[in-house]
């Protein structure tokens, strides 16, 4: 079990459960953090909030990030605009919500890209993943699969790593976020593969090269890729977690073909620095009981998202704290150097 999953295990037994259950973009770009009303934490929310994505519209966590938006802004009886503010692996997006007001009314809805991978990424980080954000609410995790163009003549991963290892440094692969690189370069390690990365903007935009063929390889987020995964366009060879998804039937584990080989996004929700107790308290009940709610279960499983409902701050802020040491752990065996 990897440290994804015994972490997951953590969290339900921290919090007494039995297991843990898997707007059109109206973003305000030139919005500035401190223009949300001000008022006493006791009265949150008096106004919209802005939940801010730092990656593209279409991408798993923008879809994750509208679904609980919506839900969410029924409970609190105000608006939940969803800002996306894409770039730079999600750097963004952090350092806007890190130099936020701490008011409840600017949040971030990130991955592990943000938090636990670009520590180790860049050299010059213009953030702390820690010390410039307030965890409030884990929400659940996203598979990845790899999926190859058709004209690589290959059926299953075994047969992909012989034909990229008779052809070194002549194949490319796409990687729009830290988990894609992550995941591709683990797999060069471990196999022994010549395979280039290119980097790209965004998940959407990843695919759509590999379907016209400009990449041969990407590993995918389920949320973002499901339906070219499903379909003839690409090759979908194996899935990055060590059991198989529903959603994709007949997708094997990487960890089958390559031993040691399990890796999981987690998506999570934080505000700024300073937030107040109280409004961490709010926001964290509000999220959690959508996270319970059977429809919206139902509707992030479609996308192949599996979500965490009950994880207090505290827990979340600790399962953060362990993701940053193991991603860490990852990109230096990987061999991956901060730009």
């Amino acid at each position: 079990m990897n440290r994804l999953l015994a972490c997951t295990a953590l969290l339900a037994l921290a919090l007494g459960t039995a297991s843990v259950a898997r707007a059109q973009n109206q973003g305000t770009p030139n919005t500035a953090p401190n223009a949300a009303p001000t008022t006493a934490s006791g009265n949150y929310p008096a106004g919209p909030i802005t939940l801010v994505v730092p990656f593209a519209a279409g991408s798993g966590t923008d879809s994750v990030a509208r679904t609980l938006g919506q839900k969410l802004a029924e409970r609190l009886r105000q608006p939940v605009l969803i800002d996306n503010r894409p770039g730079a692996s999600a750097q963004l997006g952090a350092q806007y919500v890190a130099k936020a007001k701490p008011d409840g009314y600017t949040l971030f809805m990130t991955t592990n890209t943000s938090h636990s991978a670009n520590p180790s990424l860049f050299a010059q980080l213009r953030y702390d993943p820690i010390k410039d954000f307030t965890p409030v609410a884990g929400v659940g995790e996203l598979p990845f699969a790899l999926a190859i163009h058709p004209s690589v003549p290959a059926r299953n991963l075994s047969e992909f790593i012989a034909y990229a290892k008779a052809r070194p440094g002549q194949l490319s692969y796409a990687t729009p976020n830290s988990t894609s690189l992550v995941a591709s370069e683990t797999l060069k390690r471990i196999a022994g593969l010549d395979i280039v990365g290119v980097p790209y903007k965004s998940s959407p935009q990843a695919m759509t090269d590999l379907v016209g063929g400009q990449v041969q390889m990407y590993v995918a987020d389920l949320g973002s890729g499901m339906s070219m995964l499903r379909s003839d366009k690409v090759r979908t060879l194996g899935i990055t977690t060590a059991e198989t998804s529903r959603l994709l039937p007949g997708v094997p584990p990487i960890g089958k073909t390559v031993p040691g080989f399990d890796l999981t996004s987690w998506n999570g929700v934080f505000g700024p620095a300073g937030l107040p107790p109280p409004v961490v308290e709010r926001l964290n009940r509000e999220i959690n009981s959508v996270l319970a709610d059977p429809e919206v279960q139902d509707k992030l499983a479609q996308i192949g998202f599996l979500v965490w409902p009950g994880a207090t701050p505290e827990v979340f802020a600790q399962y953060v704290a362990d993701q940053l040491r193991h991603w860490g752990q990852l990109i230096r065996q990987a061999g991956i150097r901060p730009e």
